[in-house]
C-alpha cells in the first residue's frame, strides 16, 4: 500500500462501524462535563522526566475502558493502565487527557482520545476538545463528523496557502529525533507554510489537520494512543497519514505527517530531504 493509497477497513474486521462510532460517541459525551469541571488539575502521577497524570487521566480511563469493554465487547489499551496487545486484533486505544501539561495549566487545548484499530490500523477515530466544546468523529471510508455535522473531503492545498502544526519540543532533545532535526524541520516549513502553530496537543493537530484548519500536522511521537484517533480522523477526510519517512501510519510507527492532498507530498519532501535523524547531528557538525 502506497502513501496515497486510500486506507480502507482491514479485512478480518467483523464489527459495524456506525454501531461503534454511535456508542463511543454517546460514552465521550458522557464524560465531557467531568473533564471539563477537572481543568487546571495538578500531578498526581509522576511518569518521568517532564511527564505526568492528573487524577482525571486516571479517573476517565478507568470509566470509560469498563464503559467501552461493557458494551462493545472489545478491549481498550489505556496510556496509564495498559490493556490488550495494540498491533494485532481489534482493540480500542485510549487517551484520557491529551495536552496534560495545556489541561492542568488551565489551557482549552486537551482532550480526550479514543481510536479502535484492527491489526494496527485505524479504523475509527474520536477526539473531543471539551473545553472548546469541539467534537471529531470518524470511521475510515468517511465522513469526517465535526460536532456530529458530516463535513467535505480535504481538498488540495499547497503549503503555502497552509499552517503546519508543529509538536513541543526542546532544542536539546535526544532520542530517535534529536532536537537539531527538529529545529532544521521547523526552519525548513517556516520558508514554505503560510503559518506555523504549536498547540501542545497532537490530537487536537491531528484533529485540525483532519477538518483543513491546518494544512499538516507532524509529531516525533511513537505512543499509538497519542496518534491512533487522529490518523483515522486524517484518513477518513480523505488525507494522507505517514511517518516521516513516508511509509503508512500504523501502531508502531516512530513519528507523524498528516495533512491533505498536496500540502502532504511537500511536507514529507521536505523532511525526506534532511536525511536520516540518526545522523543528523554528525552532519551538523562538520
Amino acid at each position: 500500500m502506497g502513501a496515497d493509497a486510500p486506507v480502507t477497513i482491514p479485512d478480518g474486521f467483523d464489527h459495524d462501524p456506525a454501531r461503534l462510532l454511535d456508542q463511543a460517541t454517546r460514552l465521550l459525551d458522557a464524560h465531557a462535563d467531568y473533564f471539563v469541571a477537572g481543568l487546571g488539575a495538578p500531578s498526581a502521577v509522576d511518569k518521568g522526566p517532564a511527564d505526568f497524570a492528573t487524577a482525571v487521566d486516571l479517573e476517565i480511563e478507568r470509566r470509560l475502558s469498563a464503559e467501552l469493554a461493557q458494551a462493545t465487547g472489545i478491549g481498550v489499551h489505556g496510556e496509564e493502565f495498559g490493556g490488550p496487545p495494540m498491533d494485532s486484533g481489534t482493540v480500542w486505544i485510549l487517551d484520557p487527557v491529551d495536552g496534560t501539561y495545556n489541561y492542568s495549566a488551565g489551557l482549552p487545548t486537551a482532550g480526550i482520545l479514543l481510536g479502535l484499530v484492527h491489526d494496527g490500523v485505524p479504523v475509527l477515530g474520536l477526539t473531543w476538545l471539551p473545553v472548546a466544546r469541539r467534537t471529531f468523529a470518524a470511521a475510515l471510508g468517511g465522513p469526517l463528523l465535526i460536532d456530529g455535522t458530516p463535513a467535505p473531503p480535504l481538498a488540495p492545498t499547497r503549503l503555502a496557502e497552509s499552517m503546519v502544526a508543529y509538536p513541543a519540543f526542546k532544542a536539546g532533545s535526544r532520542g530517535r529525533f534529536p532536537g537539531d532535526y527538529r529545529i532544521a524541520g521547523l526552519e525548513q516549513l517556516s520558508r514554505r507554510a503560510s503559518k506555523l502553530r504549536i498547540h501542545g496537543s497532537v490530537g487536537a493537530d491531528l484533529a485540525y489537520a483532519a477538518a483543513g484548519a491546518v494544512g499538516v500536522a507532524v509529531s516525533f511521537g511513537a505512543h499509538p494512543w497519542d496518534h491512533a484517533a487522529g490518523v483515522a480522523l486524517v484518513r477518513a477526510a480523505g488525507g494522507t497519514v505517514t511517518d516521516l519517512a513516508g511509509a503508512p501510519w500504523r501502531v508502531g510507527a516512530d513519528s507523524v505527517l498528516a495533512g491533505g492532498p498536496g500540502a502532504h507530498a511537500e511536507a514529507l519532501e521536505i523532511f525526506t530531504g534532511l536525511g536520516p535523524p540518526k545522523d543528523f547531528p554528525a552532519r551538523r557538525d562538520r
